[in-house]
């Protein structure tokens, strides 16, 4: 074989071996951006990952955020009203409606101070406690039966109050509230049930 023939055909196989290499040069940085656009896709929506869609549509936060505790009502928020009622005799019943703007929870019962020397608060009737506290959402009302005196006479240290301050459970705020007729008849056996959320426990 000639010398020129020798170096055509090396030439060309050089020529093939480089269109080779480019290929698979090519093909190498094909398949890196292929896996790179992949990575990016799936790691786009954890920005997102602790938001969820509420009934609306919005977003809101994850369920690992709680939401924000109902704390006790507040006695200046609330309207306090007290009246008699037929049935059972020498009842009253104590109502308070929420205009707070917002839930709240009515603690326990209510203290009350029937005249200006009342020795101590009426006492409740254990038996009237409901299974929760009950939550007065805005516009809401919830009750406390009162029995002012006996019906049979029986009850003892009687004296006429022409005045009623009550107040919640955990606060010194007291609202003064009229009573009916401007006075009421108190004895010893005056008792005052726990916050009922339906009228008719309050007076069961």
């Amino acid at each position: 074989m000639s010398i020129t023939a020798f170096t055509a055909r090396r030439a060309r196989t050089m020529r093939l071996a480089a269109v080779g290499l480019t290929a698979v040069a090519a093909l190498t940085l094909t398949a890196c951006n292929s896996n790179e656009g992949t990575g990016t896709k799936s790691e786009a929506p954890a920005e997102h990952s602790d938001q969820r869609l509420d009934a609306a549509g919005g977003a809101k936060k994850g369920s690992d955020n709680s939401e924000q505790e109902i704390g006790p009502c507040d006695i200046n928020k609330l309207t306090v009203g007290v009246k008699s009622v037929q049935r059972p005799v020498n009842y009253m019943v104590l109502e308070v409606n929420n205009h707070a703007g917002v839930d709240c929870n009515m603690p326990g019962y209510p203290i009350l101070k029937f005249g200006e020397d009342a020795q101590a608060a009426t006492p409740v009737y254990e038996d009237s406690k409901p299974q929760a506290v009950v939550t007065l959402a805005p516009g809401e009302t919830a009750y406390a039966g009162i029995r002012t005196s006996s019906a049979d006479g029986s009850g003892q240290n009687g004296y006429k109050a022409t005045s009623l301050e009550v107040y919640l459970e955990g606060s010194d705020d007291s609202k003064s509230v009229e009573l009916p007729g401007g006075s009421v008849y108190i004895d010893n056996s005056a008792k005052v049930t726990y916050w009922q959320s339906d009228l008719t426990n309050a007076l069961d």
